[in-house]
């Protein structure tokens, strides 16, 4: 049976902030900027640039600032950030970020035991950080993490996400992002929620984003292309992860993704070589390696060569 896959999909890259918020490393502000720069060297029309959380809590992206104010912004290029409260907008404000995210558990359990509020709740609470944005024209989207399962719940009931939709779409906030920052999720039922999720939210511009966790991820994204879905978070040579999550490993590794849809033919508007040179920059800073197919392995193409010669004719395989 053939598939029905979308004909070009975009790829958002968040390894400057979500695939380097657990490393033990902190890269500098200046190392930030040309890992950024070789990102938009690919091709990348959006990239997620740090977060404006508590440099206490967040120390790998307490220079987020410094990074947004010496930006070589490219025109057409979207740098956004991720924020948890009105102090994130504000900061955002200051040194020139004019996209944010905000974002909230799918997870009841998770959410009352941390903030005693329901998910719905949490969203209501951002009512101030979309005024804040709007005033200053920051654009707001929002996220939804645990959207497929998480360690405390299992699966999340559908329409427990859809509470969370509702109470976005209540603030104002029309493109969210279902997230599996779990690792859980499975193609079948990626494509079930993302089926609904596009019949009953039309108007909701949706992303995705799969951790490789359990191996996964680009099967995942498969299943989203199926559905209709046309926009994907991935981190440079598969960096991050949930420190929250018992085994966690990181998010798909974006030059996995790139081969995938290059191979079945599914434009995405990204340099491969490029990716892959600035994921193997991304390694060495770190100083360890990742769970990227295409760094281990190398490009499908790679392959092609000259039929070997001098062999042993009559050699019994063994």
């Amino acid at each position: 049976m053939p598939l029905n896959l979308v004909e070009e999909i975009k790829i958002c890259e968040v390894g400057p902030r979500d695939g380097l918020q657990n490393e033990k490393r902190i890269l500098t502000t200046e190392e930030k900027l040309v890992l950024i720069e070789g990102v938009v060297q690919a091709g990348f029309s959006v990239i997620e640039v740090g977060s404006f959380m508590s440099p206490k809590a967040v120390p790998q992206m307490a220079n987020t600032d410094e990074v947004f104010q010496n930006l070589k912004r490219k025109e057409g290029v979207e740098y956004r950030a991720l924020v948890a409260n009105l102090k994130g907008v504000e900061r955002a404000a200051a040194c020139g970020c004019k996209k944010v995210k905000l974002n909230v558990s799918a997870s009841k359990a998770h959410n009352l035991a941390n903030l005693n509020r329901t998910p719905a709740e949490t969203v209501e609470g951002f009512y101030g950080c979309m005024d804040a944005a709007r005033s200053v024209g920051i654009e707001v989207s929002g996220s939804i993490s645990m959207a497929f399962g998480s360690p405390w719940d299992r699966e999340i009931p559908l329409s427990d996400v859809k509470e969370i939709v509702d109470a976005y779409l209540a603030v104002g906030v029309t493109e969210i992002s279902l997230s599996d920052a779990s690792g859980q999720a499975y193609p079948t039922q990626v494509y079930q929620i993302c089926t609904d999720m596009a019949k009953t939210y039309p108007q909701v511009a949706w992303w995705l984003h799969f951790h490789n966790t359990r191996g996964l991820g680009i099967a995942n994204i498969m299943a989203g292309m199926q559905a209709g879905f046309t926009r994907y978070d991935s981190a440079c040579a598969g960096v991050g992860g949930c420190p929250f999550v018992p085994g966690a490993a990181g998010n798909v590794a974006t030059e996995d993704v790139v081969h995938m849809c290059d191979e079945i033919g599914i434009k995405t508007g990204v340099d491969l070589d490029q990716a892959m040179k600035v994921s193997r920059q991304l390694i060495q800073l770190l100083n360890h390696g990742t769970d990227s197919y295409l760094l281990r392995a190398g490009k499908s193409s790679d392959l092609i060569s000259e039929l070997p010669t001098g062999q042993l004719r009559n050699q019994t395989l063994k």
